[in-house]
């Protein structure tokens, strides 16, 4: 599992390790850590590659010009450009004393424009994870010839002019191949647009990890996903194994039905029993699906999680079934239409609050801006988190780097989804995995509060994304249904990763 710290939690806990802040001891950790993970990235001998610094006045600027140092002492060729010429004084020292050289950026001057055209390698040490708004003067002037150059670009702890704690970006920013951070992942690594200019994200442990806080944010790996999948034990039967009942689909929608229970029975429930409101329908699913049980009740006892919405449209009928699924005793999932439905309405909103278990709402951006979410100013992951608390529920909210906040402060961020998840019907997909591991976890008795409500609605997203890379690793366009079709492997390699494990009973 990673775990994601705030900026103030890192800063508080390099100043619990006063002695060695004050020494220069986290920092030659830093810069030797930066140094490595530079030498890993490149193949064959270095000797003679070009390297180009781009160093702000803060300590960010010194990790980089140390970390120049050990290279410009394994043969590379070291240049650093400064915003200014007060830089991290015994990092420039140390940079000459190993060969490298340093000069005060001209934006103007052709000669460093070459110079950084030229670099095999160039290591963003403008401004450090401290630095709030835009880039401004120099420091925004440069970036954009960073980025154009053909070399591995390299960010030192968070690409500048990404905020390390929100991910947002205002301005221009350094977009990175390679960032190097310390002591900890920071929420702004893995939440957009910051992930996106990331690259990958390697951690050195500069030695501050026993004064660390809770995490702002953790994202769940493979190992963490096989433990919370873990099959069925030697005396498990279909109930025990939870049942997701799925109230999917309209006469315009009929495919999101279908989808949702498709993937709601490759999730690792025990037993998907569909809500039959829509004439004739419930006949397609079961005809694709024959595991499927039909049903027009809600408030059969054998339901240990609803999913609703996918396909849904604001009207009396699909409205009355969000309601009936609301009233219900075990966790709900609203997706989609479902979600539009609780937008318009005061009355299932309170609803929603008064609920014994919990609600999970899987929104994109415009049904989350619809239930009154905002990201402007703050972020996704502080959005989020404010929309939980608002409206006493946990949010999926889905993008790039998908956001999972709990109204009791816990979040998770999925780095498993990629681009290829951005296809017709990938949103009903997901809701059915979700629902069909909050039903497991709930008949295994494992869902306990909200905390564990997020934790497995954040599995699901893992293995949503997990689907979609192995749906599409020959490169082949990925669809909703190629998506549920891989749902199982992903499931099977998460599971290989967790290692083996005795006879559940």
């Amino acid at each position: 599992m990673i775990h994601a710290h705030s900026v103030a939690d890192v800063i508080a806990a390099e100043h619990a390790h006063g002695a060695e802040l004050a020494s220069g001891i986290l920092m030659d950790r830093a810069s030797t850590g930066l140094s490595r993970e530079i030498l890993r990235v490149l193949s064959g001998s270095v000797v003679g590659t070009r390297v180009v610094i781009a160093v702000g006045s803060g300590n960010n600027g010194g990790d980089a010009l140390f970390a120049g140092a050990h290279l410009a002492r394994r043969g590379m060729r070291v240049d650093a450009i400064g915003t200014t010429s007060a830089v991290h004084p015994a990092g420039l020292e140390a940079l000459r004393r190993a060969g490298g050289r340093f000069m005060v950026c001209d934006v103007a001057d052709a000669a460093q424009q070459h110079l950084i055209g030229r670099a095999d390698v160039i290591l963003d040490g403008l401004v450090g994870i401290g630095a709030t708004g835009a880039l401004r003067g120099v420091a925004a002037q440069i970036v954009p010839t960073l980025n154009a150059a053909e070399a591995i670009r390299v960010a030192v702890d968070i690409a500048s002019g990404v905020d390390a704690d929100t991910g947002q970006v205002l301005g221009v920013a350094f977009d990175a191949d390679l960032t190097v951070t310390f002591g900890a992942v920071k929420p702004g690594h893995l939440v957009a647009p910051g992930k996106a200019l990331a690259g990958a994200v390697r951690l050195v442990d500069i030695g501050i990890g026993d004064a660390l806080a809770e995490p702002a944010a953790r994202a769940l790996q493979q190992p963490d996903i096989g433990l919370m999948v873990p099959g069925p034990g030697f005396d498990d039967h279909k109930y025990r194994r939870g049942v997701v009942g799925v109230a999917a689909g309209s006469e315009e929608y009929p495919g999101a039905a279908l989808l949702c229970v498709g993937a709601a029975l490759r999730g690792d429930a025990g037993m998907a029993q569909y809500l039959d409101r829509v004439d004739g329908l419930a006949r397609v699913v079961v005809g694709e699906h024959p595991e499927v049980v039909a049903s027009r009740r809600v408030d059969g006892p054998r339901v240990t999680t609803w999913v609703c919405g996918p396909g849904f449209v604001p009207g009396d009928r699909d409205g009355a079934a969000v309601e009936a699924v609301l009233r219900s005793s075990v966790p709900v999932v609203l997706d989609a239409g479902a979600l539009t439905i609780l937008a318009a309405s005061d009355d299932l909103q309170d609803l929603v609050r008064a609920r014994g278990a919990v609600t999970v709402l899987t929104p994109h951006d415009g049904e989350f801006a619809r239930l009154g979410g905002e990201t402007a100013g703050i972020g996704r992951l502080e959005a989020a988190l404010a929309l939980a608390r608002t409206r006493d529920v946990v949010v999926v909210l889905k993008g790039p780097g998908t956001v999972i906040a709990a109204p009791d402060g816990t979040c998770f961020i999925d780095v498993e989804g990629g681009p290829v998840l951005a296809t017709a019907g990938s949103g009903d997909v997901l809701s059915g995995i979700i629902g069909a591991l909050l039903a497991g976890a709930h008949a295994r008795g494992e869902l306990q509060g909200v905390a564990d409500a997020a934790r497995f609605a954040a599995a699901g997203c893992w293995l949503h994304g997990r689907a979609g890379s192995l749906a599409g690793e020959a490169g082949q366009p990925v669809t909703a249904t190629s998506l549920i079709e891989a749902l199982g492997q992903a499931v099977a390699t998460a599971r290989a990763a967790a290692g083996p494990r005795g006879p559940r009973g």
